[in-house]
């Protein structure tokens, strides 16, 4: 199926299936419209499509995944950023889990089943991830858990966490592990951010037993996975964002009274450009391109226009995210960390500047 059939298809099939959501969900609600909305849409097929058929997928380019995320996200049925999740998990359980493990696990994510998260970060180690000291320690065929993760987003909903842990020195003693969450010692504590939202989770690690099998991929594949992984946070899932952050231009529109073409269209030429960026990624990953350091692009790009674009509402819609509880007060809240999650933006410079631009380490 082409990109246009399958377009064609799937917005015949949303518009007869009603899968809105209500009005003013919190948390819970979205989490729990996201399981409605990926089971409907994995019971039809729309879902699978762009996966191998090895984890339940019916095959075809990636591409249709972004398709997909992009109808899901412009007609508001599932928040985005929780909804592109999958872009970032699922890619990396087909390629470091064991194949009947990715064989099982992968289709409860993709239908809704289950929502996983992902403990990366540490208190002391965020951007620089190299230096992360949650441990893993081998006993006889299991591996023994001990540390804390912080900012993980949804681990209160996840079932299971892709896991870097520490087995050595180095950036060759980082292993991954796919953890059930309900196993003894694993306690997650909410966090509410500025924006009122319990979005990320603190969670400890305390005497946790994992199977061996669990292992992604080797000992000291960890730094291999996170850098496979991290591409795709920086930009697969943002096809999904910038069609959501569309819609909110458009309401800028609809309701704004001041007349300032200029500020409008900055905010369009910036979205616009993120969203050229991300359709190239987009061509490249169909192609079968490993994602690398150029998706670092992709995120400041994406970063600039969230913000530039909220900056342009709060400008334009006086006194509406001062003087009230409008959703525009949580997003344009939500954005000011579009320059940190995802590794921030001092860092995806760091990186376009020694890896892409060759500039050396100073």
């Amino acid at each position: 199926m082409n990109v246009s059939e399958f377009r064609t298809g799937l917005r015949e099939w949303l518009d007869t299936n009603d899968l809105s959501a209500e009005p003013g969900l919190g948390l819970d609600g979205q989490v729990a419209q996201l399981a409605r909305v990926r089971r409907a849409l994995y019971d039809a097929g729309w879902m699978r499509y762009g996966w191998p058929a090895e984890t339940g997928g019916l095959g075809g380019p990636a591409v249709l995944r972004a398709v997909l995320g992009e109808e899901v996200a412009t007609r508001d049925l599932a928040e985005p950023g929780i909804y592109s999740m999958i872009e970032v998990l699922a890619p990396t359980m087909i390629s470091y889990a064991r194949p009947e493990l990715a064989e099982q696990m992968v289709p409860l994510l993709l239908s809704g089943r289950e929502q996983w998260c992902q403990g990366f970060s540490e208190p002391g180690s965020g951007s620089d991830l190299a230096s992360l000291t949650t441990k893993a320690a081998a006993r006889g065929g299991d591996w023994v858990i001990n540390g804390q993760k912080v900012w993980t987003s949804l681990a209160q909903f996840a079932s299971r966490c892709v896991l870097l842990t520490r087995t050595a020195p180095g950036h060759d003693g980082i292993t991954a592990f796919f953890v059930d969450m309900d196993t003894p010692g694993i306690t997650v504590r909410p966090l509410r951010t500025m924006h009122g939202v319990d979005e990320f989770a603190e969670v400890y690690f305390d005497d946790v037993v994992v199977p061996g099998e669990r292992m992604l991929g080797r000992p000291g594949d960890g730094w291999r996975v996170a850098m496979d992984l991290l591409p795709h946070e920086r930009s697969t899932c943002f096809w999904h964002r910038i069609a959501y952050l569309f819609t909110r231009l458009d309401r800028i529109l609809a309701q704004t009274t001041i007349d300032d073409d200029t500020a409008l269209g900055s905010a369009y030429l910036a979205l616009h450009t993120a969203r050229c960026r991300s359709h190239r990624t987009q061509q490249r990953l169909a192609g079968g391109a490993t994602l690398g350091a150029e998706t670092s692009i992709d995120k400041v790009l994406l970063a600039t226009a969230e913000q530039q674009l909220f900056d342009t509402a709060r400008d334009l819609l006086p006194g509406v995210l001062e003087l009230t509880d409008d959703e525009w007060r949580t997003e344009y809240l939500y954005s000011r960390a579009a320059t940190i999650y995802g590794g921030t933006a001092e860092i995806q410079r760091n990186i376009i500047a020694r890896r892409l631009l060759d500039l050396g380490k100073d």
